[in-house]
């Protein structure tokens, strides 16, 4: 049986690869930049604030909670968020060990 595509990489890179992806969505920035900008956790308040439907949202809403970046508690019908601290900051920490990496140009592409 072959390798898969995940398996060739290392596990920084595929790491990396799944916080990228999950944030590559418009939405989920959006998402992400309301929740920290209210300095509180959010309860149903999305809908209102993005226009986009219920189910979309709690579409975005699970995939950042898969990877961890935001938590969740269910007090009755509703559904609070906030994001982790400390996901957000190890996130933090790979992004800038990616892009804090010397680049040099080479003559044939500049």
């Amino acid at each position: 049986m072959g390798l898969t595509k995940s398996e060739i990489f290392t596990e920084e890179q595929n790491k990396l690869a799944a916080m990228f992806k999950v944030l590559a969505h418009p939405a989920r920035i959006a998402i992400l930049q309301y929740i920290i900008n209210q300095n509180t956790c959010i309860c149903n308040d999305l809908v209102d604030e993005l226009g986009l439907a219920q189910a979309t949202i709690s579409q975005h809403l699970k995939e950042l909670k898969n990877i961890g970046i935001i938590q969740g508690t269910i007090e009755g019908k509703s559904v609070c968020y906030c994001i982790d601290e400390k996901v957000w900051i190890n996130f933090q920490s790979h992004f800038t060990q990616f892009f804090d990496q010397e680049v040099k140009v080479n003559p044939c592409c500049g």
